[in-house]
């Protein structure tokens, strides 16, 4: 059983930083089981081909535009998934609606997806998440997290000091 939580975007713009710094986050919680591996995906594309391939879970965790509330935080799964990728947020989804397409062309799509997300409410030039943004990694956290062990992927809790 292999798993991947792929956090995605921008650091550069504001909230669309918010993929990148949950996987950071959890990097620093938690110590992940050899078969779950934590990838910074930022803009990348075409290049997460073999990271992604044959996976029996995988979970994408990004900033995404549904219509909700600014901050609001969503999971996306199942029938809806190819829907979200459909309505493009910002370039790198096209990088990573390729990549899906090129494993689903190779059968070697992922068993399982899912998408964690939050609804930005800024993706202006800036290193800085706005403080409604930001004060969702830690329920993105705990929600990559439990979904890891909801499919028998335990993650280890770190003690504060190593955190």
């Amino acid at each position: 059983m292999r798993a991947v939580v792929l956090g995605i975007g921008n650091t550069i713009l504001t909230d669309e930083a918010a993929g990148v710094r949950v996987v950071e986050a959890l990097e620093k919680a938690y110590k992940v089981p050899a078969n779950v591996l934590l990838i910074d995906g930022g803009t990348s594309g075409m290049e997460m081909i073999e990271d992604l391939s044959s996976l029996d879970f995988l979970i994408v965790v990004d900033v995404v535009k549904t219509g909700a509330a600014p901050g609001n935080v969503v999971r996306i799964a199942g029938e809806d998934i190819p829907v979200f990728f459909r309505n493009k947020l910002s370039p790198h989804q096209i990088g990573l609606s390729d990549v899906l397409a090129s494993l689903e062309l190779l059968d070697t799509m992922p068993r399982e997806i899912i998408v964690l997300g939050v609804e930005p409410i800024s993706l202006e030039l800036g290193m800085e998440m706005t403080a409604t943004v930001a004060a969702r990694i830690p329920q993105l956290v705990a929600m990559a997290a439990g979904e890891l062990a909801q499919r028998g992927y335990l993650l280890e809790a770190l003690a504060e000091t190593e955190a």
